[in-house]
């Protein structure tokens, strides 16, 4: 396994629309409106219990499909955003089982763990598109240097090393995700209190989820940055694509 340069597709051009995400925008619509909604409207004298969940849930769905046009192109995590949301939506309309939701919570990123792993096998494995990317690192400067040191075979190592630090993390999410939803969703489905806890949940989901996740995906870009710069002998302003 060789690292390939990515092909160039017409959104990597200069004409794509690469504008910068609002944290504050994607904090505001997946997080803290649907979780204001489900905990403070769900009551008969305001939405009720199912017209909460559908605006509660139409603000992270309208967010995916607003950062889908202003991008122009479309973000797998987004997609993947936009189904577990409509999963969720589906399951708490229907009144099933709050276990069916834990599963989906939990099923979503062990799928992209397990992804992680059998991509290692192809050409071009995850950790490419998802840390390794054309984006952040300067990629033919990196690829000559390990040519010239003839590192190819303990690039690929560390590669190997860092996918199943990026799949432990997915894991870990998987995890705490299952672990989180049993926890608080223990109210009947079709209930105030239910639409409640599913609120507290998407609150929690950030700091109790998002947060270990994201330290372990910087300890793991960390552990590639210091692999790279050994490898390559280039220092970090070299390793880093100017813009």
């Amino acid at each position: 396994m060789t690292y390939q340069q990515p092909q160039k597709t017409p959104e990597s051009g200069p004409k794509a629309k690469d504008k910068p995400e609002s944290l504050l925008l994607n904090l505001l619509c997946n997080i803290i409106l649907p979780t204001l909604i489900l905990t403070k409207l769900s009551g008969d004298d305001y939405l009720g219990i199912k017209l909460a969940i559908v605006v509660a849930l139409a603000f992270p769905l309208s967010y995916g499909f607003y950062d889908f046009f202003a991008r122009g192109k479309l973000n797998f995590f987004s997609a993947l955003g936009l189904v577990s949301v409509g999963l969720t939506g589906g399951i708490s309309l229907l009144e099933m089982d709050a276990i069916y939701i834990a599963i989906k919570e939990a099923s979503i990123p062990g799928i992209l763990g397990i992804a992680t792993l059998l991509s290692l096998k192809t050409s071009q494995p995850l950790i490419h598109t998802l840390l390794l990317n054309e984006s952040v690192f300067d990629v033919k400067r990196i690829n000559q240097a390990l040519t010239d040191n003839q590192s190819h075979s303990q690039f690929n190592q560390l590669l190997i090393n860092a996918s199943w630090i990026l799949a432990g993390s997915f894991f870990l999410s998987s995890m705490l995700n299952y672990l989180l939803a049993v926890i608080i969703l223990t109210a009947d489905p079709g209930t105030v209190s239910f639409n409640e806890q599913l609120g507290k949940m998407t609150a929690l989901s950030f700091p109790v989820i998002a947060l270990p996740a994201m330290a372990v995906m910087m300890g793991n870009l960390f552990y590639l940055f210091r692999g790279i710069k050994r490898l390559t002998g280039l220092n970090l302003e070299f390793i880093i694509k100017q813009k």
